[in-house]
Parts: C-alpha cells; structure tokens; sequence
C-alpha cells in the first residue's frame, strides 16, 4: 500500500479535509475509542484500576484540569505521562512556531502576521505526543519566566519595541500549547508564580515585564501535590485550588498481590550468566508485606509516606545479596533466604522517616522489628505451631543447629535428614526441588517457630543458631 504524504502548506492542510480538534477534544474522543474496544488507558499502572482510573476517565471526558494528591512513591508521575498516550500520532502546526500553532487558527502575533502574508502557502510540520507534553518540577527558585516566558534582549536589541508581543522567549508552558504540561510538587511554586499560573488558566493573559499579553493557549495541566500541602494550612493560594476542575487521590497498593506485581514489573532482568535464579513465592511476600508494615507502624511519618521503591529496591538488595553467596560458594542458583534479609537496612532505613527521633529511637531496631512482623504474617499464611511439633520436641532434647547467609544450600540438606518432621514441614510450603529452595524454606520455618517463642536464636556476625 503507498503511504500518503502529510500535506506541507496550509492549502494542501485545507484540501485534505483535516480537522483540527482542541486538545480537549482530541484526549475526549481517544479516550471514547478506547473505552469502545475495552483498552486499558493507563498500562503499566497496577492497582488503580477500580479507584483512580474511573475518576481520570470522568476528568478527561469532561475536560478538567486535574491534580493528584498522593504521598511520594504512588505513581503520579508516571500517570500523568501515560495521559499522553491519549494524544493523536501526529497533528499539524505552523512550522517553526515555538508554540505549535494551529495553522487555521494561530494566537501568536509572528504566525497570524504570517498566515496575512502567506496565506494558503503557509508552512507546516507535523508534531507527535512527546512534542506536546511538557512537565516542571516546582521549587521555590522557579519563575514566571521559565513557566511563561520573558522579553528576549536580543529581540530588543534587533530593533523591536519592548512592548512588542515578538520580543517574548516563550517559556514552558506556552510551548506545549495544544498539549499537556504537569508540574510536580505544585505547591512548592512561591505565591507570586501560582498567582501568575492561576491568571494563564484563568483570564488567558499573562503580565511580561508590566505588558499584559493575551495568550488564550490550548493546554490541559496536570499537577502533583502531597496532601498535607494542599490544604488551606499548606503552600497552595486558595484561588489556583479553585481553578483545578478535579482532584483525585492516589493511594499505595491496596494488596500484597499488587505490591509484588508492581515490584515483577519495575525491577529490571540482568544478565546473572549461567546461574538461574529461583525466588520462593514466600520470600516475595514478605519483603511486600515488609513494606505494608512500615506503612502501618506509627513509629514512622505516615505523611511523607513509604514509597513502593521501598519494596523495589528491598527486593533488588536481596537479591545481590543471594548472587554473592552463589558466586563465593559456587553454587549454580541464586536462591534468597531469610539471613539475606540483614542487607535490607541500608536499602530500607534512607526512605522512611521516624516519628520521634532519638537517642532511644534507632532505625536499625525498627526495621529488624518490621522484618520480625512481616516474616511472622506470611509464616502464619502458610504454616500452623502444630503441624511442627516433631521440630520443636528435637529441638527441646537438647539439639541445635546454625544457619548463615555464607552456607551451602546442601549442608541444609543434612538438617531435613536428622531433624524429624522438618521435611513435612518444608512440603507444606510447596515442592521445592532444588537444594536452594530446600535452604530458603529451612530458614523460614526456623524462623517462624522463633517468632512463635517456640525456639530461641542466637548471632553472632552472619551466623545464626537456632535452640531449645
């Protein structure tokens, strides 16, 4: 089939019979189709599916301006930039406008002054997605210049008058016209550019340098905000809330489930060479359920929130540190187990936040304490004290054994052989078929038993021992 060439000038724009939709529009009946064949719009986003999904479909097919208020680590950003996927592939603008120009109808004075002379002769280029989304990170330091724009001195100095809308080097948000801009951390602008952002949403003007410029721009703005900001105590002016048509609430993963799919999703495969890597479903429940503890304890700043990176990362630390213990051993897999779990402290402690600091308030006790709670919830999802009592009553005969995060997976293999009961107790978590997998789930039901008060534990270094 032969491609069709994209028009070039405005007459041949004309004579194609294009139309040119608002961006409002144009986000409005992408979304239609998508929601006739039963698409998802936000692929890649886990756990929004039955809260904020529906609201940014009543949003979008309404037209708003919408800001999402979530702590840090609920995908905020990356929502906002998959909102893009809801632009047309390519749409035509004045070519060599800084502010994508719709040909028929161009705001800029150099475009209209052009189509008067040019007419049906006008150039013009074809922009995609990427070209009309703009996005800000807020900081005290930004200025109406960067966000609107500022008299450009060589314009001045070329012999134009100040006054001269020419003069003005457009800034970021006048250039994703026909877009969509997001600015992050809303209320981290001063009140003097909110004010600003609030009259170009508003009233369609802008003050540059004491000259009020008309620029009815066709953009939709999408903004990011912690919750606690957002308030009438926070750094928000009540009039920039008010022009904001929506808000919608982000919120963490509601399930260990969506957790672990998230964490599946976001860590990124390696090369790890001919050693294969097995991660028993327990072990992936509770470095998930370790977050969900964390963000349940108030022993830590719920408000600045407990990120899922906490989880991402916690998983990526556990499993360099099973890479290690397979490479100094030679063994052939890559298995984590329960005494990799000490590495998880420099992965954990720099992304929460304690709620009384202190002397008598060390974060190395609270994570162990957090590790303690989320290993306890998932044994007690797979196993029962009872079922056990072969183990416990080897144990109460005086017997012991050591573990460590340096052992060979086989020398676990000689404690399934002498320990009565141990092996039916591994079988309840699943069949295991790898002396790794044996290793990982030996640990877990040693350590379940201690947290039951069943066994005693002792360490020293690496090492731990399990007793009477």
């Amino acid at each position: 089939m032969q491609a069709v060439e994209s028009p070039h000038t405005l007459g041949d724009l004309k004579a194609s019979n294009h139309r040119v939709l608002p961006v409002r529009e144009e986000m409005r009946r992408n979304l239609l189709a998508r929601l006739a064949r039963n698409e998802r719009i936000l692929p890649g986003i886990i756990g929004y599916d039955e809260t904020v999904v529906p609201e940014i479909e009543n949003a979008i097919l309404a037209g708003h301006h919408i800001v999402f208020l979530g702590e840090r680590g609920q995908a905020k950003s990356r929502v906002i930039r998959s909102l893009t996927a809801l632009l047309d592939p390519l749409v035509p603008v004045v070519a060599g406008c800084a502010i994508n120009d719709n040909p028929f109808a161009p705001i800029c004075r150099e475009c209209r002054r052009r189509l008067a002379e040019l007419g049906d002769a006008l150039p013009i280029a074809w922009i995609g997605p990427e070209e009309r989304y703009g996005e800000k990170l807020a900081t005290p330091d930004v200025s109406m210049a960067d966000l609107v724009g500022e008299v450009d001195p060589v314009k001045v100095a070329e012999g134009r008058y100040l006054a001269d809308e020419e003069t003005i080097h457009y800034g970021l948000i006048p250039r994703t016209n026909r877009g969509v801009f997001a600015i992050n951390e809303l209320p981290d602008l001063t009140e003097k550019v909110q004010v600003g952002l609030f009259n170009l949403m508003e009233e369609k003007d802008v003050q540059i340098k004491g000259y009020k410029i008309r620029l009815p721009l066709d953009v939709v703005i999408v903004a990011s905000a912690n919750p606690e900001d957002y308030t009438s105590r926070g750094r928000i002016i009540t009039p920039l809330k008010d022009r904001f048509d929506v808000q919608i609430r982000t919120h963490y993963p509601r399930s260990i489930e969506d957790e672990i799919a998230i964490v599946e999703q976001e860590v990124p495969p390696l090369d790890r060479g001919s050693y294969d890597l097995r991660v028993p479903a327990f072990m992936k429940e509770i470095v998930a359920q370790l977050t969900f503890e964390a963000r349940g304890s108030n022993e830590i700043n719920q408000s600045s929130g407990v990120s899922v990176r906490v989880t991402i990362n916690n998983y990526e630390t556990l499993l360099s540190n099973a890479e290690k213990r397979a490479v100094r051993t030679g063994e052939r897999e890559i298995v984590p187990r329960l005494t990799d779990f000490h590495a998880l402290l420099a992965s954990t402690a720099g992304k929460i936040e304690l709620e009384y600091a202190g002397e008598d308030k060390k974060e190395e006790d609270l994570i162990e304490r957090l590790i303690n709670r989320a290993v306890l919830q998932v044994w007690d999802k797979y196993l029962k004290v009872e079922a056990l009592r072969r183990v416990i009553e080897h144990f109460e005969a005086g017997w012991g054994v050591e573990v460590s995060d340096q052992m060979r997976a086989e020398e676990y293999l000689e404690g399934i052989r002498q320990i009565p009961g141990l092996r039916e107790g591994v079988a309840l978590l699943g069949t295991f078929e790898s002396p790794g997998l044996m290793a990982a789930a030996i640990e877990f039901v040693l350590e379940g038993l201690h947290l039951h008060q069943k066994l005693n534990k002792d360490h020293e270094g690496g090492r731990y021992s399990y007793r009477a």
